[in-house]
């Protein structure tokens, strides 16, 4: 714990609107308390003009961003991508060299963020990781996602499996928690907006048939982006009574693709279809008071959305392996599977679903649970890193060729 003449610094990193609007409870919890010290640093999305320069909304919170951390990309290809990343790198050493935080606190599983880890780990400043154990087969993010669970020592997982998996990884039981998910408390406890006020705001009627959709690009699949969100788009040509708000993708390598073609299609469908940079916290949760459904391949959609007892369509690879509500509908990419699967989300039997679904990510307590953990774990207790190997350690001898002898795997 700090000391009365210590505040402890604790440091928070967000690089997007989504990962803002899951931290902005903890870092009003951590604001509040007498013995921290509160640091803020953003970067990357919230840096850009292009997806609504989204570090106003941490000011707009009443917070102050103490470092800002430039990730500019001279595109979006995975080479630019890659480069920016390394320039995240270099800003997050220099911002933590005049900051020097106690402790950090990262979420998710976006690249910027291994920057930051990799930074901090270097720097010998202790990491606490929110969303870790979690699975995303069909985006880079996944792999990502692990490194940043070694990479760190404190853990809060969303669901108890997620814990175990963590845990699985050689983590000290001792510091992985299961605290349920943050989207989920933001989504119960954050005020409501009216649909006039989102109405006004998106230029369109939310109707009652109405759709939210966000669509990433699922960066390990070997089909072009831009064949997935054609398929998405023509699926929901079949919907006409339906209005359509989009949000923008993250800006992974190839999003710009979908910001074109979700662009266009608004144009060509001017009465019905409206797409907006960023929702921001607020308006994003008030949004889904309104909607019929949620559609598109956003972990947002799965965690959060069943806590709204509406149904989300969960669209391709990107979230694949993910625990997941029974009002959540898989389906894969192609125009056919996507149009069955809203066609059931707005039916009365997917609603009667989401209705009486439970969200195995929810807990009522997530943060208070974090930020106790944050102010009260003993940082010279876990200065030191170890693995705790969760199975015994076999000493199996290897043949020439580096195989097995099946023979030493038999019995005694």
């Amino acid at each position: 714990m700090a000391t009365a003449n210590h505040k402890r610094k604790i440091c928070i990193v967000t690089s997007t609107r989504a990962d803002w609007g899951l931290l902005s409870g903890v870092a009003k919890a951590l604001n509040d308390s007498e013995s921290v010290e509160l640091q803020i640093i953003a970067t990357n999305m919230h840096l850009d003009p292009r997806f609504g320069m989204t570090v106003n909304e941490i000011l707009d919170d009443g917070f102050t961003v103490n470092e800002r951390v430039e990730m500019p990309a001279a595109s979006d290809s995975p080479a630019d991508t890659a480069v920016a990343t390394a320039k995240c790198l270099e800003g997050m050493a220099r911002a933590f060299q005049r900051l020097k935080p106690d402790i950090l606190v990262i979420l998710g599983d976006r690249y910027e963020m291994l920057a930051v880890a990799t930074a901090a780990t270097i720097m010998r400043i202790p990491i606490a990781h929110i969303s870790g154990g979690e699975i995303s087969e069909g985006a880079f993010d996944d792999s990502i996602r692990h490194a940043l669970t070694k990479l760190s020592t404190l853990h809060f997982t969303a669901t108890n499996a997620y814990r175990n998996r963590v845990i699985s990884m050689g983590e000290d039981p001792a510091n992985v928690f299961y605290t349920g998910a943050l989207g989920v408390y933001n989504v119960i406890n954050e005020p409501v907006l009216t649909k006039a006020e989102l109405d006004s705001f998106v230029g369109i009627d939310i109707n009652p048939s109405a759709l939210l959709v966000t669509f990433h690009p699922a960066t390990l699949d070997p089909v072009p982006v831009k064949e997935r969100i054609g398929a998405l788009l023509e699926a929901l040509d079949w919907f006409k009574t339906s209005n359509v708000i989009f949000t923008y993708p993250n800006n992974d390598p190839q999003g710009e693709v979908i910001i074109r073609e979700i662009n266009d299609y608004a144009q060509k469908n001017p009465h019905r279809v409206a797409v907006v940079p960023s929702l921001g916290r607020t308006r994003y949760i008030s949004m889904l008071h309104y909607v019929a459904a949620v559609v598109g391949n956003s972990s947002s959609g799965i965690v959060e959305v069943p806590s709204m007892h509406i149904p989300t369509v969960d669209i391709g690879i990107r979230q694949k392996g993910r625990i997941a509500a029974p009002s959540v509908i898989h389906c894969d990419s192609a125009t056919e599977a996507i149009h069955a699967a809203i066609s059931f989300a707005l039916s009365p039997a997917a609603k009667r679903i989401a209705l009486f679904s439970s969200n195995p990510y929810a807990r009522p307590d997530t943060v208070k649970l974090i930020t106790d953990r944050l102010i009260e774990t003993d940082l010279s207790r876990i200065a030191t890193k170890r693995f705790v190997d969760p199975y015994p350690i076999l000493d199996i001898p290897m043949t020439a060729d580096n195989t097995i002898d099946p023979a030493e795997l038999q019995a005694d």
